[in-house]
C-alpha cells in the first residue's frame, strides 16, 4: 500500500525547560498503514546531543533510542485518523515535535463473508466466550444510561492484547504475588455489601455544596448533582473508603467523591473529581482524584450486566498492597514513598496471558476474564493484592465468580503503555 498522505509541520508541542540546546529535528517523516490497526513511523534526523526519541499521540508516550529512526504504532482503530508528535529530547530538555496525522486502513471483512443484514440475531449465552468482537483500540458499546464511557479511543477501551510486554513485568508480579490469586471484591449482596456501587441521576438534578476535608487543592470545586440517597460504597454506616460515584445524564459527566459523607445541605468528601464522559482529558500532573492514582473509578468497574451479555468492553480496575513512588499514564498521581522499582507504579496494566487456559471457566467469570486478557486491569489504589473491582448487583452470581479465585498470579504479564512519571 502507498504510504499514507501525511501532514507534517513543526509546531510549539510543550517541552520542558532548555528547549533551545541545539537538539536534532525530524525531518522528511512519513508514515504508512501496516494493518487496520498499525501504522509505520519512520524520519531522517542529523544526530546531535539527543540521548532518545519521544512519539507521542492521543493520551500515550513512547521512548525510543538515540538512533532510532521508526517506529511500529500498535493497537489502533481501524479507519481512524491519529496526530503524532515526534520529538528529540536529552534529560529533561526536548526539541519542538514534528507533528503529522496518518490514518489506519480500513477494517476488511474476512474472506467469503457476508454482510449481515440488519436486525436481531440469537444472543449467545453468557460466558460462551461467542459474544461479538470488539474492534481493536477501541469498544463503542461501552456505555451507560445513554452515555459513553470515555471515547472509543481512551486508554480505558483500548485493546491491548497485542501491546509488548513490559521489560519488568517479571519484577512487578513477583512484588505483587505470583502465588497469589485473583480477588472478585464485588457480589450479589448475598455475602455481604462489597463492591463499589453508583448513582444515576438525571439531567436536571439539583447540584449541592460539596466541601473538602483532605485534598481540596486537587479536587474539582463544587457544586456537585449529588443527591441525598446517593449510595455509598460500604454503606451509611461504612467505615471504608466510602467512594459515591454519580452520573449525570444528559451533559455525560461524572461526579466521583473519596471518604464522603452527607453534611448539611450537601456532602462533605476528603477529595473530588469531575469527568467529561466524551473526553480524554486526565487530571493535572500529580493530582489525585477519588482513587488514588488520580483515575475515574466508574470505567474501571466490573458490571453484572456486561458479563451477563459476555460484553465487558473495557479495563477493569484492581487494587496492590504496594505500590512505588511513579505512575503510568492514564494515572496522574503516586501514593507511596518507596523507589523500590520492584514494585508496580499507579497506571500499570496487566493483562490475561495468551497462553493460560480459560476453557473450564463459564458464565460470568468467563466473561471477566475474557476482559482481562484483551482490555487488561489497571493499578489504581494500594488495598489487598489482585483484588479487582465491580458493582454490587444482585444480577452476579457468586457461585460463579467464585471460580475467578483460582487464577494465579502468575498468569498476568505487564504490558508497556509509557513510561513511569514521578512528579
Amino acid at each position: 500500500m502507498a504510504a499514507v498522505a501525511v501532514v507534517a509541520l513543526t509546531a510549539a508541542a510543550a517541552a520542558p525547560a532548555r528547549s533551545s540546546l541545539r537538539l536534532a529535528r525530524a525531518t522528511k517523516v512519513t508514515a504508512k498503514a501496516r494493518s487496520d490497526t498499525s501504522i509505520r513511523l519512520r524520519w531522517h534526523a542529523r544526530a546531535r546531543r539527543e540521548t532518545r526519541w519521544e512519539i507521542l499521540w492521543a493520551s500515550h508516550e513512547v521512548r525510543l533510542r538515540r538512533g532510532a529512526r521508526t517506529y511500529l504504532v500498535r493497537g489502533l482503530r481501524p479507519g481512524k485518523r491519529y496526530r503524532f508528535m515526534i520529538r528529540a529530547c536529552r534529560r529533561r530538555a526536548c526539541r519542538r515535535a514534528t507533528r503529522l496525522r496518518a490514518r489506519t486502513r480500513a477494517a476488511t471483512p474476512a474472506p467469503g463473508a457476508d454482510t449481515p443484514a440488519p436486525g436481531p440475531g440469537p444472543v449467545p449465552p453468557p460466558g460462551s466466550g461467542s459474544g461479538p468482537p470488539s474492534p481493536p483500540g477501541g469498544a463503542p458499546s461501552t456505555e451507560l444510561a445513554g452515555c459513553p464511557i470515555f471515547p472509543p479511543d481512551s486508554p480505558w477501551n483500548q485493546d491491548v492484547s497485542k501491546l509488548p510486554v513490559h521489560r519488568d513485568s517479571a519484577r512487578f508480579v513477583a512484588a505483587i504475588g505470583a502465588g497469589g490469586h485473583l480477588h472478585p471484591d464485588f457480589g450479589s449482596g448475598r455475602y455481604g455489601d462489597y463492591g463499589i456501587p453508583y448513582t444515576v441521576v438525571p439531567a436536571g438534578q439539583r447540584p449541592v455544596p460539596i466541601r473538602f476535608t483532605a485534598y481540596g487543592d486537587q479536587s474539582d470545586p463544587g457544586p456537585y448533582p449529588i443527591p441525598p440517597d446517593a449510595r455509598i460504597e460500604g454503606g451509611a454506616a461504612s467505615t471504608g473508603d466510602r467512594h459515591v460515584l454519580v452520573l449525570r445524564q444528559g451533559e455525560c459527566r461524572l461526579y466521583e467523591l473519596f471518604a464522603a459523607r452527607p453534611a448539611g445541605d450537601g456532602w462533605e468528601a476528603a477529595s473530588g473529581a469531575v469527568w467529561d464522559l466524551r473526553s480524554n482529558a486526565l487530571r493535572p500532573e500529580g493530582w489525585t482524584s477519588a482513587d488514588a492514582a488520580g483515575l475515574p473509578i466508574l470505567p474501571g468497574l466490573a458490571r453484572a450486566d456486561e458479563a451477563s451479555a459476555d460484553r465487558i468492553t473495557h479495563a477493569l480496575r484492581f487494587t496492590v498492597s504496594q505500590t512505588q513512588r511513579g505512575y503510568i499514564r492514564p494515572a496522574t498521581h503516586f501514593a507511596s514513598g518507596s523507589t523500590d522499582p520492584t514494585l508496580p507504579p499507579m497506571g500499570l496494566r496487566l493483562r490475561l496471558r495468551s497462553n493460560y487456559d480459560i476453557a473450564a471457566y463459564h458464565g460470568q467469570a468467563r466473561a471477566v476474564l475474557e476482559a482481562l486478557r484483551t482490555y487488561g486491569m489497571i493499578v489504581a489504589d494500594n488495598g489487598s493484592d489482585w483484588y479487582i473491582s465491580g458493582t454490587p448487583d444482585p444480577a452476579w452470581d457468586d457461585d460463579d465468580l467464585d471460580q475467578l479465585k483460582r487464577v494465579p498470579g502468575s498468569a498476568f504479564e505487564a504490558v508497556d503503555t509509557g513510561p513511569i512519571r514521578s512528579g
